[in-house]
């Protein structure tokens, strides 16, 4: 099934497994089920197939992962085109995890701890004083 992605890992994640390649999660297996990472360009593909997204229930609502959605059920039965969702998932997820990595994180500015710094200098030589 994932023989063209070259060496595959299997984890334990939540209740399931996770299944990565080169640590990219493509997969999950959850509750007898297996779920593809899915992205704009997909998610049709899954709704027009009858599949939906995964989702779990908390106390309190019903939460949706909108990136993982179920493998529909006839693709169980045609390796191949199986084989070719799991490629398009793993696309996907590269594409996700290159979107995030290009993501620029804001440097930690040193202003705030200076301010805190500073009145604490005041305070303290208001005390001596």
């Amino acid at each position: 099934l994932f023989a063209a992605f070259g060496p595959v890992s299997i984890r334990r994640m939540f209740s399931g497994f996770g299944i990565s390649v080169d640590g990219v999660n493509f997969a999950l297996v959850l509750r007898g089920a297996i779920y593809l990472r899915a992205d704009a360009d997909s998610i049709a593909r899954f709704a027009a197939e009858g599949a939906g997204p995964f989702q779990y229930q908390t106390k309190v609502k019903t939460v949706t992962v909108g990136s993982y959605w179920q493998l529909p059920e006839r693709l169980y039965d045609d390796p191949e085109e199986l084989a070719e969702w799991a490629g398009r998932a793993l696309a996907a997820a590269q594409r996700a995890a290159l979107a995030k990595r290009g993501r620029a994180r804001k440097p930690v500015t040193k202003k705030a701890a200076t301010k805190k710094a500073a009145a604490k200098r005041r305070t303290r030589s208001a005390q001596a004083t």
